[in-house]
């Protein structure tokens, strides 16, 4: 074996041809890794461990992954000199090599704590990064030898912890490099470096900034935000969305301007309190935004109400978890169903320290609600899918706690026997319009808080109690207490209430300097509601509708009454055209895009002007009744404009549907797919698959709605043409049967102004029932059809939009590149 190291680095390359570093050895750090997207005889992504001076190299096939269920192999390749972390460029072709590199992650490794980096040479190797994209723990196991590879199999897998996420959260959305903000096209081209910000671990796709912020922008006015109902137990169906209940400060973050406000739940000012959130906040690529959400801090991993007082009175590290939109750049977002807004916030949110996105689960609320008792948190909040935002308390937005605590008024103190602080606090609660005397809670304070408390009580201090105590309560407990003015508010946990409705076991969290002592009311759990239905009526329920699998109209209805909260951040104040097919699939079905309100009223118009310069309303739905009130009259198939109700003329995605002839199996349509994505990412662009429910695959881009019909139309067109000039053989961008034959249309005509494409969760008028359904493109290498699911899937299709593969589905901050 070699003395040296990079002996066989060096003699894999002839320096006088590439721009590859030599060779040497040099002092580093240490602890730094790098990874390197490397298009070469094949796509992968080199991924290098500083170890013993050198880096230690594996070549990732398919990229790592965030999904700890997802074992990526990393084949083993020679060490590399430490020079080679800051290598981007390319390598001549015919070179060992030869092909563009981009400079993908960076940042420093360790090995887990009681771990060693000699762990190597067992063939296993747990450790922790801290790159710009990827973070938190990871381990390589090599591979037993079969006998018959060149090199070291290894897999590289993602453990679960904070930083775990989607399938293809890395791969398919972080496309520009960390070091000069170039695609892999710019960089194969020596395009000068991108003037970008630092990417954010996990950010979109971004060539460009999606939206600029403009210096004279205000910030919007605070709203009164919408606050939830107390229930006793989890609501079940799948028409709520579940979200984890933190511990902490409700507040508006209002940005505009290259500015933020911090605003807490009564709209108090406490940007001050909060100023590094709002500075992160004000860092948001937006014109301005109004978003809610919740302020909490950590302790040992878990959010922590007193960690929280602690961090504001001294400045420690708060975060602020993001769970509703409520305008942005200008329009008001309230009316929309609450899992559109989520997925417009989605789109905002990278996560940081400072800012994350509140994610939720669609059903399944009592799963989540057991692991969040488990786990010793708060609870959860139940919000019902469809519903708009109200800036009151309402039964859309219900809370279910693991264990109980509310806000309680101080009203008093007892003397404490040591010379400073107090025994306990007193409390009171607001009920039938008058303050009762709730009990006293004597344990949670540390001293320092005790010594605070005790001098902040002292200045208000009155002679007379603010609450009647009555006899049978104990009045000889409170005798010799000091009253105040019932101006403090305290967050109290206990097991339960005495029949006087005195507090048992209560424990003192801290204060509440964002609620005001007139809105402390005693808190009693509702019932749950029942399972929600809409309110439509579906005649003819038993009709058969699809006759070769038994599925009648009620079962249609049913359904999409299931499917709207996975499927309304899609459909949702979209323009939509319907197939209709009212005595049933096999008979007479039609295309209907124009409505006299003959649906009824859970189903919109909008007036759209036609190219003839008439005026036409055109359908649309906000809401599961309007998704059932299109079945009652014979609705099959949901087809969507690209554009949005609110900015019709300023598309939000593109849509690029792969047709292939009929001689065609699936498997050439999935690798056709691929090679759109892989195409449109060197252009810097993230897209998503989607099984048609038909025979092919939507390739779906989201776009920031800021080009017009004809920009996004001439970019479809120009890109489809240019793939069909490149494969002639396999691609073919006109929709003339003649020319198909053997090849694959790649329809583009679906992004132009009136077209429509098939929603995702729609069902289609086939034999079997089968759906269109989004799927990650890990996912799709495995499957064999574009008809995987039917509508008899929908407890199945539920689940699966809140996994892991899906996360971030069809979500991207991106505009058209110029091509």
């Amino acid at each position: 074996m070699s003395a040296d190291p990079l002996a066989l680095y060096n003699a894999k390359r002839d320096f006088s041809k590439t721009a590859e570093p030599a060779g040497t050895l040099a002092p580093g750090n240490g602890n730094s890794f790098i990874v390197q997207k490397h298009d070469a005889t094949r796509l992968h992504w080199d991924f290098r461990l500083e170890v013993d001076g050198v880096l230690k190299s594996w070549a990732v096939t398919r990229g790592p992954s965030l999904d700890p269920n997802e074992k990526r192999l990393a084949v083993r390749t020679e060490d590399h000199p430490l020079s080679y972390a800051t290598f981007e460029g390319t390598i001549p072709k015919g070179e060992y090599g030869g092909g563009t590199v981009m400079l993908w992650d960076r940042g420093t490794w360790s090995v887990i704590k009681g771990k060693s980096v000699k762990d190597l040479e067992k063939g296993h190797l747990h450790f922790v990064l801290d790159g710009e994209r990827m973070k938190g723990e990871w381990l390589l196991i090599r591979l037993k030898p079969r006998g018959k590879e060149k090199r070291e199999n290894w897999l590289l897998r993602k453990i679960d912890d904070g930083f775990a996420g989607g399938t293809d959260l890395l791969v398919e959305c972080a496309l520009t490099s960390v070091s000069t903000g170039r695609t892999m096209q710019e960089i194969a081209e020596d395009a000068p470096a991108q003037a970008s910000e630092k990417p954010e671990a996990l950010a979109p796709a971004k060539k460009k900034p999606a939206r600029r912020k403009k210096a004279h922008g205000k910030p919007p006015a605070f709203a009164e935000p919408q606050l939830c109902t107390l229930v006793d137990s989890v609501p079940t169906g799948s028409a709520w969305m579940h979200e984890v209940k933190y511990d902490g400060y409700r507040a508006l973050i209002a940005v505009g301007g290259g500015s933020a406000k911090v605003y807490t739940r009564s709209g108090l000012d406490w940007t001050d309190k909060f100023a590094a959130i709002a500075e992160a906040a004000a860092e948001l690529d937006v014109d301005n935004a109004l978003i809610d959400g919740e302020i909490v801090a950590f302790k040992d991993g878990r959010p922590d109400f007193s960690t929280l007082k602690d961090a504001i009175s001294a400045g420690g590290d708060m975060t602020f978890f993001a769970f509703d939109l409520l305008s942005l750049d200008g329009e008001d977002l309230r009316p929309l169903p609450n899992v559109q807004r989520k997925e417009r916030l989605r789109s905002l949110i990278s996560d940081t320290d400072r800012l994350k996105f509140s994610e939720h689960v669609i059903g399944s609320g009592e799963e989540l609600f057991e692991r969040m008792c488990q786990e010793q948190l708060e609870g959860i909040v139940s919000k019902k899918a469809d519903a708009p935002y109200r800036g009151a308390r309402t039964k859309s937005w219900l809370k279910v706690k693991c264990t109980r605590r509310q806000e309680f008024v101080i009203v008093g103190w007892t003397d404490s026997d040591k010379a400073r602080g107090f025994r306990s606090l007193l409390l009171g609660v607001h009920e039938d319009g008058a303050l009762r005397y709730a009990g006293k809670v004597g344990t949670g304070f540390t001293n320092d808080l005790m010594i605070d408390l005790a001098d902040r009580l002292a200045k208000i201090e009155r002679k007379t109690p603010p609450v009647d105590v009555p006899k049978n309560l104990g009045r000889a407990a409170v005798r010799g207490a000091h009253w105040v003015t019932p101006k403090l508010v305290a967050e109290i946990a206990f097991t339960e209430t005495t029949p006087d409705k005195l507090l048992r076991h209560p424990s003192f969290l801290g204060l509440r300097d964002d609620k005001k002592a007139a809105e402390v009311v005693v808190e009693t759990p509702a019932p749950a509601p029942a399972a929600l239905a809409t309110s439509v009526k579906i005649s003819s329920a038993d009709r058969l509708i699809f006759p070769e699998s038994s599925v009648t109209k009620g079962d249609l209805a049913d359904y999409y009454a299931a499917v709207a909260p996975i499927m309304l951040p899609w459909v949702a104040r979209r323009p939509i055209s319907l197939v209709r097919c009212p005595q049933g699939r096999a008979r007479k079905c039609f295309f209907q895009k124009h409505d006299a309100g003959s649906f009824g009223a859970h189903v919109h118009q909008v007036p759209i002007k036609e190219k003839d310069g008439s005026t036409e309303n055109y359908l649309w739905v906000d809401d599961a009744d309007g998704l059932v009130a299109c079945v009652q009259m014979g609705t099959i198939e949901f087809h969507g404009w690209g554009s949005s109700v609110g900015d019709l003329e300023k598309p939000d995605r593109l849509i690029f549907d792969l047709d292939p002839d009929e001689g065609l199996d699936f498997e050439a349509t999935k690798k056709a797919a691929e090679h759109l994505k892989n195409q449109l990412a060197e252009l810097g662009l993230t897209s998503f698959p989607l099984l048609s429910g038909g025979k092919g695959v939507h390739v779906v881009v989201p776009l920031t709605p800021k080009a017009e019909w004809p920009a996004v139309k001439s970019f479809a067109d120009r890109f489809a043409r240019a793939l069909a000039q490149a494969e002639p053989d396999r691609f073919v961008a006109t929709m003339s049967k003649a020319k198909r034959k053997g090849r694959i249309f790649i329809d583009w005509l679906r992004n132009q102004r009136g077209a429509t494409a098939i929603m995702p969760y729609a069902a289609r008028a086939r034999a079997g029932a089968p759906v269109a359904a989004p799927v990650s493109w890990t996912e799709l290498r495995r499957i064999e059809t574009a008809a995987q699911w039917n509508v008899s899937a929908a407890d199945e299709l539920i689940k699966r939009a809140s996994s892991r593969a899906l996360t971030g589905w069809g979500v991207a901050d991106q505009v058209l590149p110029d091509f």
